[in-house]
């Protein structure tokens, strides 16, 4: 067997990621051959990932991208300690991820996990090989999309939540203001007719109880509740919130004062 060359063991580093001794071990057992020395990492990485399952990833980075105009999509890429979270190998995993997934146009992280990565590796591969790496559970824990005629996007708080605002017309500094507010204020639906008759049951139930406890009569329960849902509703949906940069005017009227008949159509948020 020839022996093995540092620049060997660099280039599989490169490749894969893989620490130099990590390299060197498997091209060592691959007996110099390279795509051999691959497979002994990723098999590596299998192995890892099968003793980390049941591992709880509550740490990762969540990257926000649009292509521009009319499509944005969030990734959000999970790993169990904030020392990987932060360390930029890691982040421009995540950025590399989330340009992939708006280039094929996935909508989910299954469907995400099968498409191709580079090589002969597909995405869920490639998170395969790096939890060998890593040493730490890594998965794609979230996808989310949005179609619009203009879409913006938002990443706060280092890359721990991203947001996309679908918008009816292309207005760059309006879509990103909504998109900070998203991410700020974390409403729970875009409008009123938005939220779920769970939440409306939930919100009338608390408010009935909490009147009760105020002591007022049975008679005004009802009303006084209905009253306390369209302070949460003017609260908790995106269009009816009070605007951050401006608190006297909601979401919906600050759009409208930017451009006649701008409104947001959609919206996701991803947090960790």
């Amino acid at each position: 067997m020839s022996k093995i060359t540092a620049a060997e063991v660099n280039k599989l580093r490169k490749q894969t990621g893989a620490g130099m001794m990590d390299c060197k071990k498997a091209l060592v057992e691959a007996e110099g051959d390279f795509e051999a020395a691959v497979d002994i990492l990723r098999k590596k990485g299998q192995k890892v990932a099968a003793k980390r399952a049941d591992r709880d990833a509550t740490e990762g980075a969540v990257i926000a991208k649009t292509n521009g105009t009319d499509k944005g999509v969030i990734v959000k890429l999970s790993c169990e300690t904030d020392f990987v979270a932060k360390n930029e190998d890691f982040v421009s995993l995540a950025h590399k991820l989330a340009d992939l997934a708006l280039s094929y146009g996935v909508s989910t992280a299954e469907e995400f996990g099968e498409t191709p990565f580079e090589g002969n590796l597909t995405v869920a591969d490639k998170l395969q090989e790096q939890t060998g790496v890593i040493g730490e559970k890594i998965e794609v824990a979230e996808l989310a999309t949005i179609h619009a005629a203009y879409v913006a996007s938002y990443i706060h708080m280092g890359n721990k939540i991203g947001t996309l605002v679908g918008l009816t017309a292309e207005a760059a500094e309006a879509g990103r203001d909504i998109a900070m507010q998203a991410a700020a204020m974390n409403p729970v639906a875009l409008n009123r007719e938005a939220v779920t008759q769970d939440i409306i049951d939930r919100e009338l139930e608390v408010g009935k109880e909490l009147a009760r406890q105020e002591g007022k009569p049975e008679v005004m329960l009802d009303k006084i509740a209905a009253g306390r849902l369209n302070k949460f509703f003017k609260e908790n949906t995106l269009v009816d919130q009070a605007f951050i940069k401006d608190a006297k005017v909601s979401v919906a009227k600050y759009l409208t004062s930017v451009q006649s008949g701008l409104e947001v159509v959609d919206f996701k948020r991803v947090s960790l």
